[in-house]
């Protein structure tokens, strides 16, 4: 193993080297040609995707961006997923393989054209039941030339609790409703039998009924503009691009692991327990075995399957092994089918990123697959040094709660107002963002205005807390503090999966980013409008939820504390002015603390992401002044921070 990276080794018959008639020969265009039509392919993908969000009526989709559009190749060609839209990366990896499942299986020679073939079954396709694959074959001149899908969270896909978000279920029954590959529409007439399976065993049809009208237009507007691309340049030039789309990936990502160098490097991460007791920790080992321009991610020596469903598929697994390499090795490889030519993934089967049904249950994949994406980033930080990345924040801390009003009407709020938001590790071109989403992920934010309209919630605080993020030369991005008040009873699921161990590992001698929690504040009738304190004393009078706590104050000290189990209870129930709070994991840092930038350090200081005390312990760095009454008074002490750099 060496801290230096190898030169990349040049390959033959690269794309560049081919000549016009071997291009041409091989993919039905000129190379002219072929980028233009590969963009307006992305095009294709693009344009569903803003109108499906325009017209969505599920705010998991209209304001998370749920969802992500792809276009694959006929079945002679293999299935290849060779457009892919700008939308949730854990639905992007899986969607070449759910789309090769779900029809090989159906048959595509039973298809015909304006059908509409659909699965949600996480073993064929993976992801979870509530995230329904919707697949449109395209024909020209009588023959599957293409498909246009679409993968989309449901708000509800039936099972045990509402929403469907929860780890306290125990297999694939409690789950929800599966559906193997079937037509919702034939001919673009729908199936009464499909439609009536799914609004007789799921909650909130009035929402999922005019989403499904939806995502059939824009799979009828993508097929429409798939026949203008062939109308204009001809079909040899449309199954040439979708060839020549996956190659261009897969010859970037094989140019990448090049530059790794030759060796076995091992890595892990934890998962804290599952929902049924914290008797069991759940970890990842992963070991990358690179040899020349391939690498083996072997994943044997992975905790077996979970007794509930915070388990992943190997689909997922799969997922998140291609999300790994391409932030570390090279973000701007395309996520296509062609990401993982050079990569092979070996994991046994019925671990809790293999899982097999029924109780093997899968229903927060992504906790268990971003463990997977930290694992790696835990193997090859170590080699790749000052081109490493530090870690994010691990876990969503998933929320999801529902009620009644008092007007009786029932309400239920997912995924916005727990950790789902939060801070990336820092890299070597800067300081880690301080809100945005896992490395697996890529949706949007909910406006508090949404959230507050939609469910009987008032959001308090959503702020960065002090000292949170992995100090470094660059400073990992802030942890995220958010307070929500409930104002009437609720039933409430919380899903914060990674509070022992910090998930920001630090990167090229950066610290990791310290470790989140989550409370319930009970607060008696009229109380709840009364801001909380962030002082540790304020922690006494909260019921920990999770994270490792002080017995006696409840506050964080993750270092002598008691660990806190999120499934504690399989529901909390919270009565009338209850606030939450939830405060995530920090983002890792990037590079040696006491080589960062001094000023860089007085305006952490200045801005509360770092604190008076947090400068000097930290990065060795003494700030004079007092950052709340008179930050712009602040000064740096230059002598004594030379003293204490020295030390």
């Amino acid at each position: 193993m060496t801290d230096t990276i190898e030169p990349a080794v040049r390959q033959a018959d690269r794309i560049r080297d081919l000549s016009d008639d071997d291009f041409a020969a091989r993919y039905g265009s000129d190379r002219f040609t072929a980028s233009v039509l590969r963009n307006r392919l992305d095009y294709i993908v693009e344009h569903m995707s803003t109108g499906f969000m325009r017209e969505a009526f599920s705010p998991i989709i209209r304001d998370w961006y749920d969802f992500a559009c792809t276009i694959s190749g006929p079945p002679e060609q293999g299935y290849p997923m060779a457009v892919v839209s700008n939308s949730l990366m854990v639905f992007l990896g899986t969607m070449g393989d759910a789309v090769r499942n779900t029809v090989i299986e159906y048959g595509p020679e039973n298809l015909r054209p304006g059908d509409v073939l659909i699965c949600n079954d996480p073993y064929r396709g993976g992801r979870h039941v509530n995230d329904v694959a919707f697949i449109r074959p395209v024909f020209h001149d009588g023959r599957i030339v293409a498909f246009v899908n679409m993968c989309a969270h449901q708000l509800d896909m039936g099972g045990t609790v509402p929403g469907g978000f929860s780890a306290t279920k125990r297999n694939v029954y409690e789950n929800g409703l599966v559906i193997p590959p079937m037509l919702l529409w034939s001919q673009d007439r729908p199936v009464r039998g499909t439609f009536s399976l799914i609004f007789d065993n799921t909650r909130w049809g009035g929402l999922l009924l005019p989403d499904f009208k939806s995502m059939l237009h824009q799979l009828k507007l993508g097929e429409e503009l798939v026949h203008s691309n062939i109308e204009r340049y001809g079909l040899d030039a449309f199954l040439g691009n979708l060839t020549y789309s996956c190659d261009t990936s897969a010859e970037r990502m094989r140019d990448a692991i090049a530059q790794v160098p030759d060796g076995d490097y091992p890595g892990s991460a934890l998962v804290d327990a599952d929902g049924l007791d914290d008797s069991e920790e759940y970890r990842v080992h992963v070991t990358l075995r690179k040899r020349g321009t391939e690498i083996e991610v072997d994943l044997s020596g992975t905790t077996g399957q979970a007794r509930t469903c915070i388990n992943c598929g190997v689909l997922d697994t799969k997922t998140a092994v291609g999300v790994a390499l391409t932030m570390l090795l090279d973000p701007a490889v395309r996520f296509t089918s062609g990401t993982w030519r050079n990569i092979d993934v070996v994991t046994p089967a019925g671990s809790f990123v293999s899982s097999l049904p029924p109780g093997g249950g899968i229903m927060m994949f992504w906790e268990a697959s971003g463990a997977v994406v930290s694992a790696i980033f835990d193997a090859l930080n170590p080699v790749l040094g000052e081109r490493g990345v530090a870690g994010d924040y691990g876990s969503t801390n998933t929320h999801n709660a529902s009620g009644t009003r008092d007007d009786g009407t029932f309400w239920t709020s997912a995924t916005q107002c727990g950790g789902e938001h939060g801070p990336w590790g820092a890299t070597r071109h800067g300081d880690g963002d301080s809100y945005t989403v896992l490395f697996p992920l890529n949706n949007l934010d909910p406006a508090t205005e949404t959230i507050e309209h939609e469910s009987p919630v008032v959001l308090l605080r959503k702020e960065h807390a002090i000292d949170s993020g992995g100090p470094g030369a660059f400073r990992g991005g802030a942890a995220n503090l958010k307070d929500t008040l409930w104002l009437t009873a609720a039933e409430q699921y919380l899903s914060p999966f990674r509070t022992k161990e910090p998930s920001g590992v630090g990167a090229n001698g950066g610290h990791p980013g310290p470790n989140g929690a989550m409370w319930l504040f009970p607060q008696a009738d009229g109380a709840g409008t009364a801001m909380l304190g962030t002082d540790p004393e304020v922690y006494r009078d909260s019921v920990p939820v999770a994270g490792v706590l002080d017995p006696e104050t409840k506050h964080l000290d993750p270092e002598h504390g008691r660990y806190h189990y999120f499934a504690s209870q399989n529901v909390w129930r919270t009565t009338p002015n209850t606030v939450l709070r939830c405060l995530t994991n920090g983002g890792g840092g990037w590079g040696d603390p006491l080589t960062r930038d001094p000023e860089a350090v007085l305006r952490d200081v200045r801005n509360e992401y770092v604190s008076v005390e947090g400068a000097a312990r930290d990065y060795g760095v003494v700030v004079v002044g007092d950052p709340h009454h008179d930050p712009e008074g602040l000064r740096i002490d230059a002598d004594a921070t030379a003293r204490l750099r020295a030390k």
